[in-house]
């Protein structure tokens, strides 16, 4: 919707010359912007939220050569060094033994570990108090978790108590944004009925362990190449989580060590998809098949990392290179 803002001024003049005076000053000024857009009064009118007028939510990329071609050849590169895709289906209040066996028994680490999905019956902080999460994670490690706006404090208060805090470095933050109240993404309310404004996003968290540079360490992390706000769209897979939330991590992350723990139980509407390159637990999902052994013999003869290839390291972005003192 286009609002017309008019500009006029009403100060009476005291006689010509203050008139001209004013006139001459006024010409020296730029001038005014008389029309912007404002999707808030719109969805006052409406209820169609902002974001469904955003042009390039299916493509974040359009316009972009150069980035098109490097998310096409991420990905044919991420999918030609995946494993397979791998399911572990455990109860909630099983996990802490599963994850510990993994640790213990096994010896089994992740590089990139991502806790959560977008539906609103996951009680975060107790669960995540209780993970082995530090010693699941190699170091350098990745950890991306996600929850709603309302459980934001949540996560705020875990990354800032002393065991959280001296193992996780917080780095970034991501936003997922569902399209409107009709979507399977949107999270339900709190129980504050008054609020005037409701909280529809998503934030996700990602916290480092050991010491990563973007400058220097480029096969192990990939910065920049992806967006850190996406909005949902149609041709998202219908799923606990969108396909394009492992992207994310998949196109910043180099490793091949994946997996996504989903700490609530999601239903029949959303089922929890397995993923090639990814081991998901979860208590809904679908295929059931991890074997730690396998996959760890799957692992050793792929790589930990993907393998760098020259296309790619020329078309992503970079840090600059500082000059030497001389």
């Amino acid at each position: 919707m286009t609002r017309l803002t008019m500009y006029s001024d009403h100060t009476p003049l005291k006689n010509a010359a203050e008139g001209s005076k004013k006139r001459r000053n006024n010409s020296l000024k730029p001038a005014a912007q008389p029309h912007s857009n404002d999707y808030t009064e719109h969805y006052v009118h409406t209820c169609l939220p902002p974001q469904k007028f955003v042009k390039n939510s299916e493509n974040q990329v359009e316009g972009y050569p150069n980035l098109q071609k490097l998310f096409r050849l991420k990905e044919k590169h991420v999918a030609r060094h995946a494993t397979k895709p791998y399911g572990c289906r455990v109860n909630i209040d099983e996990m802490c033994s599963t994850l510990n066996g993994w640790i213990y028994k096994h010896k089994l680490v992740f590089d990139v570990v991502m806790i959560g999905c977008l539906t609103d019956n996951q009680f975060i902080y107790p669960l995540l108090t209780s993970l082995p999460i530090d010693k699941l994670i190699s170091k350098p490690g990745f950890l991306f978790i996600w929850g709603s706006a309302q459980k934001i404090n949540e996560l705020t208060k875990l990354l800032q108590n002393d065991g959280w805090a001296k193992k996780f470095r917080k780095s970034e933050e991501l936003v997922f944004i569902p399209v409107d109240k009709s979507s399977p993404f949107y999270p339900g309310l709190d129980n504050n009925d008054e609020a005037l404004f409701e909280k529809m996003q998503w934030h996700c968290w990602m916290c480092i362990t050991g010491t990563v540079r973007r400058a220097t360490d480029g096969h192990l992390i990939h910065c920049n190449v992806d967006t850190d706000l996406n909005i949902e769209s149609e041709n998202l897979q219908n799923s606990a989580i969108p396909a394009h939330l492992y992207k994310i991590a998949e196109n910043f992350s180099t490793a091949t060590r994946r997996l996504h723990i989903i700490p609530a139980r999601t239903g029949t509407e959303t089922p929890v998809r397995v993923r090639p390159g990814w081991v998901i637990m979860s208590p809904d999902v679908i295929l059931n098949n991890f074997d730690s052994a396998k996959y760890q013999e799957e692992i050793s003869k792929l790589g930990t990392h993907l393998p760098t290839r020259s296309e790619i390291e020329v078309l992503r972005p970079k840090s600059p290179t500082q000059k030497k003192a001389t």
